[in-house]
């Protein structure tokens, strides 16, 4: 396990990815994870492993990206070749373990994911500065989505993944517009949450949805 990789700052996002190569790691994946802020819906992680040869410069932290570009880049993983894992966990879960222990279960999960559906990764490149429970070489990596077009790519995966499940949402409960804010803790979410009380995906230790009922 690597507490970190001593590579300078640059704009090459496939760095650390060709450094790991270099040392004998073929099959480095990146993970990150969607949804620890909002208010109601599972947080979900994705964990990539790119091809050798894509063109890793339009992979960018998908919060930068709109809802389209997104979407576009996932198609193009998808059908790139890209090995693709996805986990969640759900608002009920989350409160019984808090969003932290949340967050690395659910990159854990999309890395047993991966596994379940293509050869292992070797090595992990993780967004953050915890680690996840298990056994392969890992490292952290702060703002790491800006820094590893692997990180990158999972969360892209992530984010569409966790929109595509918010959707469904808002036509189970369709009375809080979950499409428009994805369960952000937006000011007509807040409204909602005062008008009709929390539902079943809200999770409820976190402050504006506890007291709601």
């Amino acid at each position: 396990m690597f507490a970190h990789l001593n590579l300078s700052e640059d704009s090459d996002t496939f760095a650390h990815e060709r450094h790991l190569h270099r040392l004998g790691y073929r099959r480095v994946a990146g993970t990150d994870e969607a949804g620890r802020g909002p208010l109601a819906g599972p947080v979900v992680a994705a964990c990539v492993v790119l091809p050798e040869d894509i063109n890793p410069a339009p992979f960018r932290d998908s919060k930068i990206l709109s809802a389209k570009k997104r979407e576009q880049l996932a198609a193009h993983l998808r059908q790139s070749g890209a090995a693709i894992g996805v986990g969640l966990v759900e608002a009920a879960e989350i409160d019984r373990i808090n969003i932290l222990k949340a967050s690395l279960l659910a990159m854990r999960l999309a890395l047993d994911d991966l596994r379940g559906h293509y050869p292992r990764p070797d090595f992990l490149l993780i967004d953050g500065i915890f680690t996840i429970d298990d056994a392969i070489p890992q490292c952290c990596l702060k703002k790491g989505e800006t820094k590893s077009a692997s990180i990158a790519a999972a969360s892209i995966i992530a984010k569409t993944v966790r929109d595509g499940i918010m959707l469904e949402l808002d036509r189970r409960y369709p009375r809080y517009n979950f499409a428009q804010h994805k369960g952000y803790p937006t000011k007509a979410h807040y409204e909602k949450l005062r008008q009709w009380g929390a539902c079943p995906e809200h999770r409820r230790s976190f402050r504006g949805v506890k007291g709601e009922s």
